[in-house]
Parts: C-alpha cells; structure tokens; sequence
C-alpha cells in the first residue's frame, strides 16, 4: 500500500467526510487541516477556546473556508467532550485529537452514554511512510495496550487488519515480532506467536497472513529472511508488524521515526469511529498522513 493509495480511496468517495477535532490550539493543526481541506479529503469542525483557535491560525498562515466550522469550548476536557459528542450523534465521521491530552480525550471516547465504545478491545495502529521506498509499513500497538494477553493480541491484530481492509488492503501479511524465530518456552512473545500464527492457519484469525514468531530483520527484509533459511509468505515482505508489548511497539515506532526518517500517520481503533491520535510534537505533514489513514476507512 502507498500514500497515494490512500488518496485516491479518499478522493473516490462519494461523499464528504466530517473530523472533529478537540482543541485546535495550535498552528500545525490548521496547517494539516488546510492542505487535507484543499485536496477534498475532509470537511473539519474546530473545537476549543474560539480566541486561541483563531490566533493559531492566523499563525499558520490559513485563511477561513466553507469546509470549516468552529464550536467554542472552555478547556481541554470540553473540548474533548464537545468533540466525541459529535461523533456519538453521528455529525462528525472522524474524531482528531487535537492538543487536548489522551487521557483526557480516552475518557471522553469510553463515556457509558455518551462515548464511542463498542465493546471490542481499543488499539492503536501506525503507518509508516520511508523516503527510500513507495510501500507503506504498519505497526500495532505502540500506544494503548501495554502488556497484552493472547486474547488481547488477537484483538490488537483484528482490529489492524479491519482498518488496512478498509483502506483496500486485502490479506496484510502480518508478522508477529519476537526477538528470534525459535518457539522458546522461556520467551513468552514467541509462544503467543506460534499459537495465533497457528489460529491463523485454522481461520480463527481471518483475512490476513500471520507468520511468527519472526526477528525484525527477517519480517521486513528478504535478504536476512533467506539468510535465515525462512522463505514463508510473510518473512521478508511484512505489510503489518505486531509488537509483543508496548516497549517494543513504541520504542520501534519513534526509531522509524528519529533515525529511518519515516512520515508517521497513527489512529485509535475498535471504537465506534476512527480517531486520529498524533503527538503533540507532530509534524503538519504527519497530521495529514493520520487524516488519509483515517478518512480512508470510512465506508461513505
């Protein structure tokens, strides 16, 4: 899959979608919101203090259009609240965090009444986009789950493999990381990953590809897979990585990021809606990968 992959599924839709974005207090939000605007992907409605929304966008040079709507709010916390609620009543199709903290913005997503729970586990899922190739890398979960159990592995690599299908995707090849590719009693992220690369061969994990218990270097290189003496469908060429806890996960994702260089689009899944989830510190050009991945997935 390619970035371009992705704008052409958000091009082709038939009709627009809607981000709520929860405190858009800040420059590079209305710098992203503005290109992702002016290429037709979304229509976005701004939630938070209407004069520091204004000045951020004044400073990021962006001037008001029609596929813009604003709604004041006191604090992070309304802000949050404010924007999951548009979701919940089904005027918005996107929620976007803005810089409102997680936490925050979780609290309001998993509201009994008024949030966006369906009962399935929350992830979080990264698309990586490196300079030196077209083909997109994914990973999950580097933000949410911090040790998951077998079950919760299954949930993680589920909802991933819903998203990627949704933004044309079709049978991700998925490797599931450990730190060799040996099935070690000793190491308990290799043993999960026989047992789901195993119910993926018995169609208990369906419309993906997973192989593991596979090293980095052999999931995501051809040349140590066949040095390796491991020629499967999924070594060598994986679309999505699956990390075995969240150090890993997040210690890979901002690897890819501070020294391969990659643009990082990241997004909470299995609530009722995607929700583009990005750091603060994040670039407007990685905020607009986030919007792609996210505005992609929805069916309009």
């Amino acid at each position: 899959m390619k970035v371009t992959d992705l704008t052409q599924m958000v091009h082709s839709k038939s009709e627009q979608v809607t981000v709520a974005v929860a405190h858009a207090v800040e420059s590079s939000i209305f710098t992203a919101c503005s290109l992702a605007a002016e290429r037709g992907t979304a229509f976005f409605h701004f939630i938070g203090p209407l004069t520091e929304m204004t000045d951020a966008m004044k400073e990021a040079g962006v001037q008001q259009s029609d596929q813009f709507s604003f709604s004041d709010a006191a604090d992070e916390s309304e802000s949050a609240e404010k924007a999951v609620m548009l979701v919940h009543k089904g005027q918005a199709d996107v929620l976007m965090k803005g810089m409102t903290p997680t936490s925050k913005l979780l609290k309001a997503v998993l509201h009994k009444e008024k949030g966006l729970r369906t009962g399935r586990l929350l992830s979080h899922l990264a698309g990586f986009q490196f300079r030196e190739q077209e083909k997109m890398l994914f990973l999950s979960d580097a933000a949410m789950n911090i040790a998951p159990d077998l079950t919760q592995k299954q949930g993680i690599i589920e909802n991933a493999v819903a998203a990627l299908s949704a933004m044309g995707m079709k049978l991700p090849k998925t490797a599931l990381l450990a730190a060799v590719e040996t099935v070690n009693p000793a190491m308990p992220a290799a043993v999960d990953a026989a047992v789901l690369t195993q119910m993926n061969r018995r169609g208990q994990l369906a419309d993906c590809v997973v192989d593991g218990p596979l090293a980095l270097d052999v999931a995501v290189s051809a040349k140590a897979a066949h040095q390796k003496g491991l020629d499967t469908e999924v070594a060598g060429q994986a679309d999505l990585l699956i990390a075995p806890n969240i150090e890993t996960g997040n210690t890979l994702y901002k690897s890819m990021t501070l020294f391969g260089n990659a643009t990082v689009g990241g997004m909470i899944v299995g609530a009722r809606a995607p929700i583009v989830l990005t750091s603060r510190s994040d670039t407007a050009e990685s905020r607009l990968l986030s919007l792609l991945m996210a505005v992609s997935t929805i069916q309009k």
